[in-house]
């Protein structure tokens, strides 16, 4: 519905009648509706939660006339505490407190609550003292859900962020947080987490060691328990108020940035900003008020984290693996089975038909009396937390102020101990690329890249390179490995005791074993679903890691929104087209009534161009950072890269090609890279492309593209636009030296095309000569239809058509590549005549016919007949009389 529909008449005063009418009509008509919604009191519980439905729909409505919003939270409020008297008496209860009607409709109110709390706060903060002790009153009652708590402590938290005072809201969300905080601060908290040895006894897995029995013990299972769950509840509910504050930061009017710092537009063009550097936490907690908790809260985190990733040290796998119980706390969850399976949820999920609970500790799941299948649920849960907690502190530039410099050390030491990398599981790594990684490169500013991330980027980049060979080592060359079927299945309860005597080794066979496996034990899981869990986490951090370069390297993500912003503008200045600038795309809907939008249609704010030049700024200095500032972080960057476009998994590599035109178009010009992107880049495109393996079906224009952009800068002297497009750009010949190239004018703007290799190289060519078929001949007449022809089709054409000759001439002679011979035959055997884009001009013509350069109409084929009638007419008239 149309903002100007519900705005208070004065928003809407120069509006035309027409409007004004429908105004009235429909805000009469709403609050009818909203009127009845709020009165109706079902008794059913259904009824509730289709109430509690229509309510949250409210808040929309509610943000012009709040007259009845009190009432539904009210009522939302009084839903938690629902409960079913009758549960006790009903057969199959099994000790259930509540049913499961009742448990949905709760949790259905407290993600009410919350999303009313984050559309309307300013409306709700005048009652901010009273519903904060109707929320005590129910936290105090102890008959809530643990995610009900939770709910709560963030509805206060998003109605605490519209407070106008920045001290009265830090100690408002102090004062929410209190609890939490001090559990952390428990001597039972702290013994859990500052040692492995600790976090062991508080889940209750070093008790297995001497009494088994204690597992299945109802007493310490319901100890242990609720130990765990204090513990965990205290992290996960600093997260949830952590990130409710930092989403309402992001909103207020200086959009986060500091408002003593904040620049105003008309300087915003400028390159160096006071604010992109340290900014001390009371600069930051003017506007986020969850910031000066960090103090209290790091330290325990970093201990908390380090604690669970020493778990799956060599050391320590050696010895859980070995024994039949605690070994289980190193297996995936029955909820990572399932997911791995695809199944349709509707099936009642992982607890439902055909579901994996009970599949990991064979006739036991995590709502058994029972430790064993709880722990892999309980480190997961853990363990994520902790790397959000970090991406948080990350995205609310905690971790570059000040105040926290002294801890930064530590915290480089637990992020990237050696140990804990190569002991982490492909899943591991997944999460901390996605929910930290990601974060701290879009936040950190571009002053302290050298200081806050090479330190991480190195020691991360170099493991990731190593790691992803050894993934996809079994799958790519199977012979190098003793047998790619054995060494890629996950590793199950029978061969435990193997895995644990070749732990305790702790050499480099244990970790080639480890990667090819991707780390996963799957317990009493079946081989079927075993070999697709080991596959998701194959591909997973292939795919999880160029998602987080695309992102740094503005690509995709809110860096990819800055520049398409600049090119809306740049487009609407050429145009001289205003309007383009107040126009999202067609499928978008667009409410802003003149308003400028960005480029994927969501609205602007007043601050957006500040933050924006700020964002150009970093998107500018990490192409720098990352591929020319240090050279262990851009080598094991660039190599990763490179490898991921021979891996088998088209997202990968459709996203590193556009990695690889990044990559060119920052560095190509630099001779050290020459090897890199002439020699390797170029020779596994090329393999690619010519043995035409199955799964690269789809990808071959992408990986040409990649091809020419290599060939244009190295060979030719050309440049493209960013992202390998348009046409060749000839640079002329250095007139003092006709050797080399003059170099382009944008050599150090990699975002408007880049530049080339000033002295060409020949590797390019070396390797297109070592192709079949191909002659010295053919690669002279490609460089001169390359360079006659420039525009990107005809340049790619002459590609395909150099490497299908390549291509045909590698079928007769060697039979293609095939994989026939080992269990990934399928994926790598040649694609056929009929799926190859290769011989696609070869084989088809086009079964749609060209359109004719003259558009012919149903109207002039009229006028052509009526013609020809004509014409027939007056010759018989000329036959008779003789006309000439």
């Amino acid at each position: 519905m149309p903002s100007w529909s519900l705005a208070e008449k004065e928003d809407c005063a120069n509006s035309d009648p027409g409007r004004l009418e429908i105004r009235a009509s429909v805000r009469s008509s709403l609050n009818q509706v909203a009127n009845m919604i709020i009165s109706w009191n079902p008794t059913d519980v259904w009824l509730k939660f289709r109430r509690t439905t229509l309510v949250n729909a409210l808040k929309y409505y509610w943000q012009y006339d709040p007259t009845t919003l009190l009432t539904g939270v009210d009522a939302m409020l009084t839903y938690l505490a629902t409960s079913d008297d009758h549960m006790a008496t009903r057969p199959h209860s099994n000790g259930k407190k509540h049913s499961d009607e009742i448990v949905s409709l709760r949790k259905r109110t407290g993600a009410c609550l919350v999303s009313i709390s984050k559309k309307v706060p300013h409306h709700l903060v005048p009652w901010l003292a009273q519903l904060s002790e109707r929320v005590k009153n129910l936290l105090s009652s102890n008959d809530l859900l643990p995610m009900n708590e939770m709910h709560l402590y963030e509805f206060l938290s998003c109605v605490a962020t519209a407070v106008e005072d920045p001290l009265a809201r830090s100690n408002f969300v102090s004062d929410v947080l209190s609890n939490a905080i001090n559990v952390l601060d428990s001597i039972e908290v702290k013994n859990a987490v500052n040692s492995v040895e600790g976090l062991m006894a508080t889940l209750g897995i070093s008790a297995a060691t001497n009494d088994p029995s204690s597992v299945t013990n109802p007493l310490v299972v319901k100890q242990t328990t609720e130990l765990y769950v204090k513990m965990f509840s205290a992290f996960n509910q600093l997260l949830s108020v952590g990130k409710r504050c930092h989403e309402a930061a992001k909103k207020r009017p200086g959009g986060g940035l500091p408002p003593t710092t904040a620049t105003p537009p008309t300087l915003s063009t400028q390159s160096n900003f006071p604010d992109e550097g340290p900014i001390s936490l009371s600069d930051l907690a003017i506007n986020d008020p969850f910031v000066p908790l960090w103090p209290r809260i790091l330290p325990t985190l970093l201990c908390a984290l380090d604690a669970v990733l020493q778990l799956w040290h060599p050391n320590y796998q050696a010895v859980l693996l070995r024994h039949n119980i605690q070994r289980y706390a190193l297996a995936i969850s029955d909820e990572e089975a399932y997911l791995a399976t695809k199944q349709d949820s509707t099936a009642g999920g992982v607890y439902g038909e055909g579901g994996t609970a009970g599949s990991i500790v064979s006739g036991w799941d995590r709502r058994d009396v029972n430790l064993a299948p709880k722990w892999s649920g309980w480190l997961n849960e853990l363990r994520h937390t902790c790397f959000q907690l970090l991406g948080l502190a990350a995205g609310q530039r905690v971790l570059f102020a000040p105040e926290l410099a002294g801890i930064f050390p530590r915290f480089v030491s637990v992020i990237v101990d050696e140990r804990h990398l190569k002991s982490m599981e492909n899943r591991h790594l997944t999460q901390y690329l996605k929910q930290f990684l990601e974060i701290l490169l879009l936040s950190c500013p571009a002053t302290l890249y050298q200081s806050h991330l090479s330190p991480i980027l190195g020691p991360l980049f170099e493991h990731l390179q190593y790691r992803l060979q050894c993934n996809w080592a079994p799958i790519i060359e199977p012979n190098t490995l003793r047998s790619s079927s054995e060494t890629t299945k996950a590793l199950t309860t029978p061969a435990c005791e193997n895995a644990a005597a070749l732990a305790s080794n702790t050499g480099e066979e244990w970790f080639l074993t480890y990667y090819a496996r991707c780390g996963l034990f799957v317990g009493d899981l079946d081989a079927v679903t075993g070999e697709e869990v080991v596959e998701k986490a194959r591909v997973e951090l292939s795919r999880a890691l160029s998602d987080c370069l695309q992102a740094a390297l503005a690509l995709k993500g809110e860096w990819g929104l800055v520049l398409a912003n600049q090119a809306k503008e740049e487009q609407a200045v050429k145009k001289n087209d205003p309007s383009k600038l107040k126009s999202g795309p067609r499928t978008r809907f667009n409410d802003q009534e003149g308003r400028r939008v960005n480029a994927d249609g969501t609205p602007r704010s007043e601050n957006d161009i500040a933050i924006e030049a700020r964002k150009t700024l970093r998107i500018n200095s990490m192409c720098r950072f990352l591929l020319l500032e240090n050279e262990k972080i851009a080598g094991f960057l660039v190599l990763t890269v490179i490898q991921c476009l021979g891996y088998p998994d088209v997202y990968t590599c459709r996203r590193c090609a556009r990695i690889c035109h990044r990559i060119l178009e920052t560095v190509s010009w630099n001779e050290q890279y020459t090897d890199l992107l002439g020699n390797k880049m170029f020779s596994i495109v090329v393999k690619a492309i010519v043995t035409e393996p199955k799964w690269m079906v789809g990808l071959e224009w992408d990986m040409i593209n990649v091809l020419r952009d290599v060939y244009c800068r190295l060979v030719l002297g050309q440049t493209l636009l960013p992202g390998g497009q348009g046409p060749g750009l000839q640079q002329p010949r250095d007139p003092t030296n006709p050797a080399l190239f003059e170099q382009s004018k944008s050599v150090d703007k990699p975002l408007q095309g880049g530049g080339v290799l000033c002295r060409s190289s020949d590797m390019p060519r070396v390797i297109l000569s070592r192709l079949p078929s191909i002659s010295v001949e053919n690669i002279q007449t490609l460089d001169k239809g390359l360079t006659e022809k420039r525009a990107a089709k005809d340049q790619k054409d002459l590609l395909r058509e150099l490497l299908l000759a390549a291509a045909e001439a590698l079928k007769e002679t060697e039979g293609g590549f095939s994989g026939n011979d080992s269990t990934f035959g399928s994926l790598f055997e040649r694609a056929g005549t009929a799926e190859s884009l290769l011989n696609q001009k070869a084989q088809r013509s086009a079964i749609v016919p060209d359109i004719p350069e003259k558009l012919v109409t149903y109207s002039m084929m009229q006028k052509h007949k009526e013609q020809e009638n004509t014409d027939e007419q007056a010759a018989a008239l000329g036959d008779i009389f003789k006309l000439s």
